[in-house]
């Protein structure tokens, strides 16, 4: 009888205020986080070129929010990451050469 009780507590669901919708946090689908690994990439590689002190953080975090929910797009959020860390590289370099936060090709 002790076996069977402790059993139903293993299989039941967990107490409503522990869930995630219960402590107020967003429940997405699992494409959200595909969608957030595709605009980690797209923000990353736009960032090597323009706003790179503001696309190059955003990459980093949307990155980070889609491997933390899962993405099926794994290989997508890592690269994202991966230009958003070039981002801020580009950044530092600039900042160190130049003085400066902007680049002209002249």
């Amino acid at each position: 009888m002790a076996a069977r009780l402790r059993r139903a507590r293993a299989l039941a669901p967990p107490p409503p205020e522990l869930t995630e919708a219960a402590m107020g946090l967003a429940v997405l689908p699992p494409g959200d986080a595909d969608g957030m690994a595709v605009a980690a990439f797209v923000l990353g590689l736009v960032g090597l070129l323009v706003f790179n002190i503001l696309l190059g953080p955003m990459a980093i975090c949307l990155a980070v929010l889609a491997l933390r929910r899962g993405t099926r797009r794994r290989a997508r959020a890592l690269l994202g990451l991966a230009l958003g860390a070039a981002d801020l590289a580009v950044l530092a370099v600039l900042v160190a050469l130049n003085g400066t936060v902007s680049w002209n090709l002249g």
